[in-house]
């Protein structure tokens, strides 16, 4: 994030304070796209990513006096929205909700939502498009099936585009702890293609 984004938010923020509804709107339009990219990488469901970006973004309203900015607005908002969406995660898993659709799955998921793969260029040959959406389902069926930790950074730092610092604190933890995740969850992956073979 540049540094001008990072001016213009603090600006929105004490307008949100003062009671600026306006400044609120543009925050859910600047964020909810990212935010539900997040929720949904960490559910793998349209729906509870959905509802967990509307659950922050009403967290972001009534608790905004509780922004010091002792870090960036994105991070403080990405945090809530990890959390969020971990704890919809250990709802359903106790639940016994646990199924995950593929990407490339073209059947009705659980919650009745036909789910379609859409592959942006359709240049490729059709042995050749095959081959991609199976290489995409497969990493993504890998990185589900990764411990929690792993799959959180390696979904924010190669699926978000996010930096080691940024996933840091957003995960609020060191960022040798970040980089270490990233290695042990690359391995594990690694492992699991060897696997495949």
């Amino acid at each position: 994030m540049t540094e001008n984004a990072a001016e213009y938010d603090k600006k929105l923020i004490s307008r949100l304070k003062l009671g600026d509804k306006s400044s609120f709107d543009e925050l859910v339009v600047r964020y909810g796209a990212k935010a539900f990219q997040i929720s949904f990488g960490l559910l793998s469901n349209r729906f509870d990513a959905e509802e967990v970006v509307q659950d922050a973004f009403m967290k972001v309203y009534t608790n905004i006096e509780k922004f010091r900015g002792d870090s960036s607005f994105t991070t403080w908002f990405y945090r809530i929205v990890t959390n969020l969406s971990r704890n919809k995660y250990h709802w359903h898993r106790r639940r016994g909700r646990d199924e995950n659709v593929s990407i490339s799955d073209n059947r009705f998921s659980g919650d009745g939502v036909q789910l379609d793969l859409e592959i942006p260029d359709r240049a490729f040959e059709p042995d050749r498009l095959l081959e991609r959406i199976e290489a995409e389902s497969t990493l993504m069926d890998a990185i589900k099936k990764l411990p929690e930790k792993f799959r959180e950074v390696i979904l924010l730092r190669h699926i978000e585009d996010m930096s080691y610092r940024e996933i840091a604190g957003l995960l609020e933890c060191e960022l040798g702890t970040v980089k270490s995740r990233i290695a042990r969850a690359r391995e594990a992956l690694k492992f699991k293609f060897a696997q495949a073979r």
